[in-house]
């Protein structure tokens, strides 16, 4: 569909001819929002159109042409958005990296990504991280948030738009040419560049609009919030692209303190949060009115309404639509209790290489423990030696860049190896069971995979992040962090109720499945001290690696519950 000029035809639309669209055809209509304090800034279409197009023109002035590569290095904000634009208008290759990067980290995704300019923008650390800008590369910095790390590399964002006039083209880039270059979390080794062309995202939301798989089309309003990595293929795929293509809004949070405020302000249509998002949900509501409370008010008619609504706008989610979910397995349990508030979270499962989903759960009758079904145009197939999850879908990547032999590792015969263990029952639907790598054997010879293992014991209350270990011990033992709920309560108690929780596991597990002790790491995992990857997926080798060597004393010890 030729939006453009207005013709209705089978030809596919990129995400920029769409910003154009609404640019000529509601200037005036909010695109961005901002919190600032207690104040929001919003920018309307014309306006987020001006400001990119001189940056494109800025861009150009530095010697930049079509085709070139251009990195984004922030956290979420409406300038990511901006560059976003701006690159896109001019015909460049968006290459966007997680803002929690390393120094080390970022040294290493600028070499591979043979980017020509580099955004700076929100970041918590800068201090050295000039040290790996390479001479010659050209730095635009974002206006400094509050609370940011400040950089005094490059040019002002304010100065190139005083400087530098808009430009008055309106690109449209072949589709087959590169949209971005996306570097893969990974929870374990060098990260790979991911290519997708412009239509990719196109043919994603051409068959969402005719199918009306997730319902992006059919919402009453398009307010969408983004909180998750935009440079994650999730979030760039759930919320700034529908937006763009939907001609919504898109509100950001300040920051991890202001959250709650922030979403609660802006009341989202559309949310996509990592499970620990939801989980955390979960908590706050379960530590102000105990689950079987809550159950109980629930089934009183004339109640039942009045705290459904008290809870969701207490949450933010007085006005949800759609609530997606999604860069790990979300936990049965959760997605129980959201139905009773009538929410359903959609699960989205799948790969930065499929650009986004698999499959999706957008039926509430979808099972609880199932990731859905496969998407449109996608096929799904399990591996019968391995278990393997394999994809075929058209809208895979081109390749890694610069990367023919990681490339051929994983796309075979037109299949994409997941590296995921599931299932699918005869209705289509897909279980995930763990990773083909996570499955450790113990001492005993003993094949363990922890994942069942970790959703059973992360339904404590108390239980922040688990993951389960033992390689190379007889047993496994289970390693977490505690929530905000145990803060309440003395290490006695907390430590009964995961004595309790475990116990009840075991029962039901084979012998060699059998968890002997839980050990409470009182320092939290984080992005920042490699535990955690930016959406907050355990990095089991990096736990092995750091602690590894204690786990048989762990496991021989007289208690059961061992605080370190």
């Amino acid at each position: 569909m030729n939006l453009i000029n207005g013709q209705m035809n089978e030809q596919l639309t990129s995400i920029i001819e769409y910003f154009y669209k609404w640019e000529a055809e509601t200037p005036d209509a909010i695109f961005l929002r901002q919190p600032f304090g207690s104040e929001w800034r919003e920018v309307t279409f014309k306006e987020a159109g001006q400001e990119a197009r001189k940056i494109t023109t800025a861009l150009h002035a530095k010697g930049l042409k079509k085709g070139d590569h251009v990195g984004i290095y922030s956290k979420n904000c409406m300038h990511w958005v901006l560059a976003d634009l701006a690159i896109m208008i001019g015909g460049f290759v968006s290459v966007p990296y997680y803002a929690s990067l390393p120094k080390n980290q970022l040294q290493e995704v600028i070499d591979l990504s043979d980017i020509k300019a580099l955004f700076v923008g929100r970041i918590d650390q800068w201090g050295d991280r000039s040290d790996v800008i390479p001479e010659g590369l050209s730095v635009i910095r974002f206006p400094l948030y509050k609370g940011d790390a400040e950089v005094s590399e490059g040019d002002a964002w304010e100065d190139l738009l005083i400087k530098h006039s808009p430009t008055e083209e309106n690109l449209v880039p072949d589709l087959d040419s590169t949209w971005t270059i996306k570097f893969t979390s990974g929870t374990t080794g060098t990260p790979k560049g991911v290519v997708h062309s412009h239509r990719t995202p196109a043919l994603v939301m051409r068959n969402e609009r005719d199918i009306n798989w997730i319902g992006v089309f059919n919402m009453k309003a398009k307010k969408y919030f983004s909180f998750l990595p935009l440079n994650h293929v999730g979030e760039r795929m759930a919320v700034e692209t529908p937006a763009i293509i939907t001609g919504g809004s898109i509100s950001f949070a300040e920051n991890l303190a202001s959250f709650a405020k922030n979403i609660q302000e802006s009341q989202p249509s559309v949310l996509f949060a990592v499970p620990r998002i939801w989980t955390k949900f979960y908590q706050g509501v379960t530590a102000q009115m105990p689950e079987k409370k809550l159950e109980l008010m629930l089934k009183i008619p004339l109640v039942s309404g009045l705290v459904k609504r008290k809870l969701k706008t207490a949450m933010g989610l007085r006005d949800i639509e759609i609530a997606a979910t999604g860069a790990a397995i979300t936990p049965a349990f959760i997605k129980d209790f959201f139905h009773k508030l009538d929410i359903h979270l959609v699960e989205a499962y799948g790969m930065t290489e499929t650009c986004g989903s698999i499959t999706n759960s957008p039926d509430s009758d979808s099972p609880s423990d199932s990731v859905g079904k496969a998407v449109p145009e996608a096929q799904l197939r399990i591996d019968k030696e391995t278990g393997e999850i394999m994809m075929r879908t058209p809208y895979m990547m081109k390749g890694y860049y610069k990367n023919p032999e990681k490339t051929a590792e994983v796309l075979k015969d037109g299949w994409l190896h997941s590296g995921d263990v599931g299932e699918l029952d005869d209705n289509g639907y897909l279980r995930v069971t763990g990773r083909v790598k996570d499955a450790f054997k113990t001492s005993k010879g003993s094949f363990v995979t922890p994942n069942p293992l970790e959703e059973a014991i992360s339904e404590n209350e108390f239980v922040e992040q688990v993951c389960v270990v033992g390689l190379g011990i007889p047993q496994p033992i289970a390693l977490l962090n505690l929530g905000e709920a145990a803060a309440g309560h003395d290490d006695e108690k907390v430590a009964e109720s995961l004595i309790e929780t475990v116990t009840a596991l075991n029962a039901t597990r084979a012998k060699y499945e059998n968890v002997s002790t839980v050990v409470i790491q009182r320092d939290a995992w984080t992005d920042q001290n490699g535990f955690l990857t930016p959406t907050l997926k355990v990095k089991r080798a990096e736990l092995d690696k750091a602690f590894g060597q204690q786990y048989l004393n762990w496991h021989e010890a007289k208690n059961n519950v061992i605080w370190s």
